[in-house]
């Protein structure tokens, strides 16, 4: 598998990283150790997890795996932090929690850093000078590797990226993670142009669409999909309007045109477009798994990217667009 430079730093990640929201409760740990275990073989090294999959069971499972069936060494750790099951507060960027909730993952996933560590959310009721002064914290304790964001719009994104430049000695934002899909571009208008200009990877979640442009909803709801479930059926449905299914049978045509998948076809857009660093891939199973890491050698035609960018493309007009005379 290419391995690719994490934004502006000299840190290589494979072009796919490996998520794990679902471990420890719609996947079991052997089946996470399977999953674990094919994407070390086919060259992966970023894992990406967070303290609030599964209320930090997710990050247990990484760290039982961490324990013997892959080395820590072979692999780059990353989570998340901010995010509260709290009916009062659901985020919390205080130096207090952040610091906290670091030293309570690091015991989670039993190692003593992790490499890339990440800002779950903006918190409005934080001053984002505590905050990013929580992440300085973490590098120079050596807690932390590097530091990244996560669903941050452009101009918190910009805002936090030139703070931390601003002073020398401060950890530079890295990476910035946002979903990203053929059925969701909106981060094209200002957070893709910042990354760039600020060089930001963009680690793109639920690059599939929420699994809706695997297809799979073409013709109904599957009984065992996460349409399906009653944890996943409202992140689900905002994909299934008219607008997907034109984009997913764009996506079925340029898949039986080049004889693969619907998910490689979806995978391989995502994944090289300008920015990006490695889309992850969150799968429930390790057949799962199998269909993105089959897809990784996929490569789309000039002619079937230009279509599936017409197709999917979001409005774009003023500020972005500039100003029409």
């Amino acid at each position: 598998m290419e391995q690719r430079r994490l934004g502006g730093t000299g840190l290589y990640v494979s072009r796919l990283a490996l998520g794990t929201m679902t471990w420890g409760r719609d996947t079991d740990e052997d089946d996470a150790s399977s999953q674990l275990k094919a994407f070390v073989e086919a060259g992966g090294t970023l894992i990406d997890t967070a303290d609030v999959y599964v209320d930090g069971e997710s990050e247990k499972v990484v760290g039982r795996l961490l324990q013997g069936v892959v080395r820590r060494e072979d692999v780059i750790i990353a989570t998340k932090a901010v995010s509260r099951r709290d009916q009062e507060r659901d985020r919390d960027a205080s130096r207090r929690h952040l610091l906290t909730a670091l030293d309570a993952s690091l015991a989670r996933l039993g190692t003593d850093y992790v490499d890339l560590w990440q800002l779950h959310a903006w918190d409005p009721a934080t001053p984002l000078e505590e905050t990013l002064g929580a992440l300085d914290a973490a590098v120079s304790s050596g807690k932390a590797r590097y530091v990244g964001i996560s669903n941050y719009c452009g101009w918190q994104t910009a805002k936090a990226a030139t703070w931390q430049r601003a002073w020398p000695g401060r950890a530079p934002i890295v990476s910035t993670q946002v979903e990203y899909s053929l059925l969701q571009r909106g981060v094209e208008r200002e957070v893709v142009p910042a990354a760039l200009d600020l060089q930001i990877g963009l680690l793109p979640w639920s690059p599939l669409g929420r699994g809706v442009l695997t297809g799979k909803y073409r013709t109904g709801t599957p009984a065992d999909s996460r349409g399906a479930s009653p944890d996943y059926q409202r992140f689900v449905a905002p994909y299934l309007d008219d607008r997907a299914t034109r984009v997913v049978g764009a996506v079925m045509t340029a898949a039986d045109g080049l004889g693969v998948s619907p998910l490689a076809v979806a995978l391989a857009w995502v994944r090289d477009r300008p920015g990006v660093v490695a889309p992850i891939v969150g799968a429930r199973t390790s057949g799962q798994l199998k269909g993105s890491l089959d897809a990784d050698d996929v490569l789309l035609p000039p002619e079937i990217r230009e279509a599936l960018d017409d197709v999917s493309m979001p409005v774009v007009g003023y500020p972005e667009a500039g100003i029409r005379r």
